[in-house]
């Protein structure tokens, strides 16, 4: 073989390496299979599931049908109706409490009669989410009984079971054999991740943004295809080029521990007890705009509370401000407020579910308000905002 054929040859293999090896990598790409939806991503058109279809490659819609035994969600029936008029497959999932395997029957009872009142198709996975605090004090053994229990229940409506909990549970609280479970476990950067491969699904993301949807939700890559009707999935995405490009860009973005602090909506006005500087991001280390003297009205539009201080975001002509309004959570220290908050003092036994129930709340709302998410840890004697 001569030189100059040599190297043709080297070259057209170093290209067919390179390709496929290109091909690997985007194949280790997290896919937004699956999304999941709750009443707090409020009321879903037919078009924004059409549009994560078509765009984002979504097949499958779960949707969050009850809790306990007396909440059932509001939004679980036009979730349902309007997944199935976009060409998803959908399925439901019950928030459970159940400390008992009498407990977990009589959830399982009240799921899947909310879930055939609520329109959820025979023969779609009813799950039930395992994740509360009540479940953290028992037992892997007492999990795994009541866990069996529900499944064995829930089965009798027509429905297919599965386990929804956090890849730290994950055969620690309870068991979770290969070819089963939903597994939630977010990496600080997602590109070339497969975790939980042989899990029927791994919920990588909490925080996915689609196009015409607001704010974050949570996206699975399925590994089985037990959530699209137990069938090799049908569902078709009309702009390939835009599920490609938009899940190269889900996997650029990196997620943060479910603990962080998020922003939430505070529509108020304050008055300034003392001098305040006015930053271009909510830290101390941000930029000072201007310092605003005492006495001075401001209005912001969201809230939240993070490095030591509650911050305040100022809708502003060319963007916004921020404002320290105390220097520790939940504090007022810098400004005056019309309005009054009402507090609650966590006691023994309670959880942000008994909380939020009591006072007419969602637990994600609560926490929120709090800033904090529903798995942050509360403390007997810690003090919440509930009003």
């Amino acid at each position: 073989m001569n030189k100059h054929k040599l190297k043709a040859l080297i070259l057209t293999v170093g290209a067919i390496f390179m390709a496929f090896l290109m091909v690997n990598v985007t194949s280790q790409a997290a896919r937004m299979d699956m999304v999941d939806v709750s009443n707090n991503n409020g009321y879903m058109s037919t078009a924004e599931y059409t549009s994560m279809r078509n765009e984002f490659g979504v097949k499958a819609l779960t949707v969050k049908i009850s809790e306990g035994t007396t909440f059932k969600d509001g939004y679980a029936a036009s979730n349902i109706a309007n997944g199935q008029a976009a060409g998803l497959y959908v399925n439901g999932y019950h928030f459970a409490h159940y400390k008992t395997k009498a407990q977990a029957i009589a959830e399982a009872d009240y799921a899947g009669q909310a879930a055939k009142a609520a329109g959820l198709p025979v023969g779609a996975v009813l799950a039930t989410d395992v994740e509360a605090k009540e479940q953290g004090i028992l037992s892997q053994a007492t999990n795994d009984r009541n866990n069996a229990a529900f499944m064995k229940e829930i089965q009798k409506f027509g429905y297919r079971a599965d386990i929804y909990t956090s890849g730290s549970w994950a055969n620690n609280k309870m068991t979770i054999k290969g070819k089963t479970g939903w597994i939630a476990a977010y990496p600080y950067v997602v590109s070339g991740k497969n975790w939980y491969s042989t899990n029927h699904a791994w919920q990588w993301s909490p925080t996915a943004k689609f196009r015409i949807s607001y704010g974050g939700f949570d996206v699975s890559q399925l590994n089985s295809n037990y959530y699209t009707a137990g069938q090799k999935s049908t569902v078709k995405p009309t702009n390939k080029g835009a599920v490609k490009a938009n899940n190269e860009e889900a996997n650029k973005n990196t997620s943060k521990p479910s603990t962080s602090a998020k922003w939430v909506k505070e529509s108020k006005i304050y008055t300034l007890k003392t001098a305040v500087k006015l930053r271009i991001g909510a830290s101390t280390s941000s930029s000072v705009i201007t310092t605003l003297p005492a006495g001075t009205t401001v209005k912001t539009d969201q809230a939240i509370i993070q490095g030591g201080y509650r911050w305040a975001r100022q809708p502003r002509f060319n963007g916004y401000g921020y404002l320290a309004t105390g220097p520790a959570s939940n504090t007022l220290e810098y400004v005056n407020s019309g309005a009054t908050h009402m507090y609650y003092t966590v006691k023994s036994g309670d959880s942000w579910w008994s909380i939020a129930q009591r006072n007419g709340l969602s637990m994600t709302t609560l926490a929120s308000q709090n800033g904090k998410t529903i798995y942050t840890t509360i403390y007997p004697g810690q003090r919440l905002v509930v009003r």
